[in-house]
């Protein structure tokens, strides 16, 4: 539900209508209804437990990912010292058994940095439910992690020529993090996938839309299970953190697509604090669930 105040009136600052301010609050919903039989997908492949096509579009990942391009308040806070030291932009994933029970496909991994002893268990559990392909993944942390972490997510890529134009019900329009998304309301937004880039002088995480209750890509819709954060790209993280200007990004043959459960807060670093500490985030055994349909 939102909620507007405009003017009733012409004002020397503003006309009639003007809106001075707004609130959303949201309201209560049924849970959604059981989904109908499991069947085969057409056009959907998995080789050794990856997921290879999607209804027809060959797709690399989802696979959990923990890092983001480090803001200038990363940096300036010495988060991303701490985060390359660990090693969090060098993951590691390792497949430990794929294993097949009726109607769904559980691929058990382990995702750690390239060295060192900390690393994430991730449980990849898929099922094909109703015309849908439901993802569940169950994340155990294992050893100290002591430090926040950049990202809890899903990185998967596309071929770039599927997909132009994302709408997308959540918030927005602009970018909106768990300590920067206040401005942003929730509703129904469309955009491409060049204007969901923030262009900061000096590159570096951008463009995430958060409370997202799905998102049509054109070949394929993302719905989350209440919700998750979008953020799509036509280069890497590791692209977008190693460029130093605008010129240095220069789109690919891919986008690059992140479904999050989680970001560590942006903060104001570079001229005062970090985040406050109920935006840090720290690694915690986790669970969230997308569901993948058909356009």
């Amino acid at each position: 539900l939102t909620v507007r105040a405009l003017l009733a009136a012409d004002q020397p600052w503003a006309p009639a209508g003007h809106e001075v301010a707004w609130s959303q609050t949201r309201l209560p919903s049924e849970p959604p209804a059981p989904a109908g039989a499991a069947s085969d997908l057409p056009g959907t492949v998995f080789a050794g437990g990856r997921l290879t096509r999607l209804f027809g579009v060959e797709v690399e990942g989802p696979r959990l990912d923990l890092w983001r391009a480090p803001t200038d308040n990363d940096r300036y806070s010495g988060l991303e010292a701490r985060w390359r030291a660990l090693g969090l932009h060098r993951l590691t994933h390792r497949t430990d058994a794929v294993e097949r029970d009726g109607d769904t496909l559980t691929v058990r991994t382990r995702v750690a940095p390239a060295a060192g002893d900390l690393g994430m268990r991730a449980t990849y559990r898929w099922t094909a439910t109703g015309g849908a392909l439901l993802l569940r993944v169950d994340v155990e942390p294992e050893g100290d992690w002591s430090d926040p972490i950049p990202r809890l997510g899903l990185t998967m890529t596309l071929p770039g020529a599927a997909v132009d134009r994302i709408t997308w019900f959540g918030r927005g329009p602009g970018e909106a993090y768990p300590d920067t998304g206040l401005a942003a309301r929730v509703g129904r937004w469309s955009a491409t996938v060049e204007e969901l880039q923030t262009p900061y002088v000096r590159p570096q995480e951008n463009g995430h839309r958060a409370d997202v209750r799905w998102a049509d890509l054109g070949p394929f819709r993302v719905s989350g299970e209440p919700v998750f954060g979008l953020t799509a790209r036509r280069w890497s993280t590791a692209e977008l953190a190693a460029a130093r200007h605008r010129p240095d990004l220069t789109p690919g043959d891919r986008v690059h697509l992140h479904l999050d459960l989680a970001h560590q807060g942006i903060g104001t670093a570079t001229c005062g604090p970090g985040p406050l500490p109920r935006y840090d985030l720290y690694a915690r055994p986790a669970t969230f669930t997308l569901r993948f349909t058909p356009a």
